[in-house]
């Protein structure tokens, strides 16, 4: 994007000037429109700059200190120009308005590809990407910058037009500083700087708590090698495709970062005395033995043992050659009548089968198919409401889902705040799969398409309801097609899952449930429910299963539908079952007002063990950040002894005052 630079092009201090970069705006020339990510120091929204989409990030200046460490940002971006760098396009700086402008970022940033959108890249990827970012950080480093909050929060990723890989762009530089301004930093000295962070104080303890370097823990001298522990500690993440200190495989691990009892002393004693660190990226992800070594060096508890990027990138190096060169190798091996054995194979093993498929891409390919007939930017349920609203919630959502006790993973999610870029609508869903995740997989891209394609013309409800059935018929016909070219009938193949959205439309919520996720609203705190299970064991779903010709049986120990003993009596796919177990949701409307608190969003694996009561009296005493609240809340159910999939959403409806948060 070329812009009209207008002399003097410098900030309102004159300090910071640059000869390619617009210092100052005029108002009619850039638009903000939704947050897309709020922070304790900045709010990043979605903007249009001259026509063209940008983020802008607008930090929060309180203080003479905030308006300082802009300065000292805009200085540093200003001198930076690498492709492996977030792109700065403009900035505003000066009063009453400070922003920077960034180039955006469709694919979003690496931590919501991986945890939200559930991604699970190549190994051919994962060291692309490792690679990339390694070279950005050496860029920094040979500037002689350090960034001090290297995570895959701060990774934003867009596709290469040459090659299609996935490309690292690294962000945020609010904490980055020239090495030869980095200060020892002993207990003496240690003073608060009045912005408590989760025990912290963030004067000198800079970072990410998970991605922190021991030597930042103790208090001690901060150097580049802090960089390369948290790449490390990011990488590692990236190859496991789990948040750190989370895996439920490792219960001490989960406890010392997951739960809110620990005390500075005890969760630094952890990390710097008993060298703490995440479950290593073992050979069931595709990491080399070569590439967990190197991860280890790089999260040494030594800084002087810990690799420099020279070296690090020439360690990678000829790891990403190697396995390109076997892909390249085997894809010319490949004998050219591998098809037409392929059914006997796949009818030999139902799980290689399974795995072929990218039920994600399908579910998302189809409903893109079905939409494209429609705007692409529809306005959604705009005039749902005579008038402005008496009241609309302030939201902040976040999630967590972990497989728990079970051996693999069928739950899906998504958030969707600011769907289609309206301010107020909003979308959340979860998806609880069984007898496999395909159904899962398909509808967590799929369902979210077809409502958006519903809402210019159905309302909220009828929306809701035409888009789980048009999902779950999409996903039944695809079944037939990918049977069909396999060439096998898969007769005991049946998958299906229960789903649960929740729609918010300004001051109305619509949710949206068939099968045995539940949803909570906790108002003047109190839990209200807003779903109900739909199990054989209620009465009134056994009765409508019989009416619609399907067989339900007492079996062991439960009323269950037909042959497959399935006891959810809603859920999209279970072809097998048709119609009996529908995929119809109920709804509920409420309207919402100043005394609803917060959202409560889970699958089964949560509230097998969690009552809505208890999942009150656990977010009253976690601290109000709803992405750990997500976590404190499968952290209790895992505890208690769930034994299936865990996913929670937790959904805030009004601001939470800022001692109460966590960054």
């Amino acid at each position: 994007m070329v812009m009209e630079i207008v002399e003097p092009n410098t900030c309102v201090r004159g300090c910071c000037k640059s000869k390619t970069i617009p210092l100052h705006l005029l108002p009619s020339t850039y638009t903000l429109l939704s947050p897309i990510a709020k922070g304790s120091e900045s709010v990043v929204y979605e903007a249009i700059l001259n026509g063209k989409k940008v983020a802008v990030k607008k930090p929060i200046l309180a203080t003479s200190d905030d308006l300082d460490r802009f300065h000292k940002e805009l200085q540093l971006l200003c001198k930076l120009d690498d492709l492996g760098i977030a792109t700065l396009i403009a900035a505003h700086a000066k009063p009453p308005n400070y922003m920077f402008f960034f180039q955006f970022y469709e694919s979003g940033d690496l931590s919501g590809k991986l945890h939200v959108q559930e991604w699970i890249p190549s190994l051919k990827e994962m060291l692309h990407i490792s690679l990339k970012l390694a070279k950005s950080l050496q860029y920094l480093h040979n500037l002689g910058i350090v960034h001090r909050d290297v995570k895959p929060a701060n990774v934003l990723a867009s596709f290469s037009q040459l090659d299609r890989n996935l490309c690292p762009h690294l962000s945020d530089f609010g904490l980055a500083v020239y090495k030869k301004d980095l200060k020892h930093v002993s207990v003496e000295n240690w003073r608060s700087s009045g912005k408590p962070t989760g025990g912290f104080h963030k004067k000198n303890m800079v970072g990410t708590l998970i991605y922190m370097a021991p030597e930042i823990l103790r208090k001690d001298i901060q150097s580049e090698k802090s960089d390369v522990y948290s790449f490390g500690i990011t990488i590692n993440e990236l190859f496991t495709g789990v948040v750190p200190y989370t895996d439920l495989r490792a219960e001490a691990q989960a406890h010392t970062v997951l739960e809110m009892n620990y005390s500075e002393q005890q969760l630094t004693a952890a990390v710097v005395s008993q060298g703490l660190r995440p479950v290593l990226a073992g050979s069931e992800s595709g990491a080399p033995d070569s590439l967990a070594k190197l991860i280890q060096r790089c999260w040494d508890a030594d800084p002087l043992n810990r690799p420099s990027f020279d070296d690090i990138i020439a360690e990678l190096d000829p790891i990403m050659k190697h396995v390109c060169e076997g892909q390249e190798g085997k894809v010319l091996q490949e004998p050219s009548g591998l098809l037409t054995d392929l059914s006997s194979d796949v009818i030999s093993n139902l799980q290689s089968y399974q795995e072929a498929v990218n039920w994600y891409v399908q579910g998302e390919q189809l409903s893109k198919d079905a939409s494209s007939a429609t705007d692409s930017n529809p306005r959604i349920w705009h005039d749902s409401s005579n008038g402005a609203a008496p009241y609309n919630p302030t939201l902040s959502s976040g999630s967590f889902a972990t497989c728990g006790r079970r051996e693999s993973m069928e739950d899906t999610h998504f958030l969707m705040p600011s769907m289609c870029r309206q301010k107020d609508v909003h979308l959340f869903g979860i998806f609880d799969g069984h007898r496999g995740a395909a159904a899962a997989e398909f509808s967590v891209r799929a369902l979210p398409r077809f409502l958006q394609t519903l809402g210019s013309t159905l309302s909220p409800s009828d929306a809701l309801t035409e888009a789980f059935m048009k999902t779950d018929i999409a996903f039944r016909d695809e079944l037939i097609v990918q049977r069909n070219v396999k060439g096998t009938t898969k007769k005991n193949w049946h998958p299906g899952c229960c789903a649960n959205a929740a729609l918010i439309v300004e001051n109305k919520l619509f949710v949206a449930n068939a099968g045995d996720c539940r949803t909570i609203l906790c108002r003047a705190g109190t839990a209200f429910p807003l779903t109900k299970d739909h199990t054989a064991s209620c009465i009134e779903e056994r009765e409508r299963v019989i009416r619609a010709g399907g067989q339900v049986k007492w079996q062991v120990d439960n009323w269950r539908v037909g042959t497959a003993a399935l006891q959810v009596t809603r859920s999209i796919g279970d072809d097998d079952l048709k119609p009996a177990v529908t995929a119809e949701p109920e709804i509920r409307e409420t309207t919402l007002t100043s005394e609803d608190e917060y959202l409560v969003m889970a699958s089964d694996g949560l509230w097998d063990v969690v009552s809505s009561e208890d999942v009150i009296s656990i977010i009253r005493d976690t601290v109000k950040e709803p992405g750990m609240c997500s976590k404190r809340l499968a952290t209790e159910a895992a505890e208690r002894g769930s034994k299936d999939n865990i996913t929670v959403i937790v959904v805030f409806l009004r601001p939470v005052s800022t001692a109460e948060r966590i960054y």
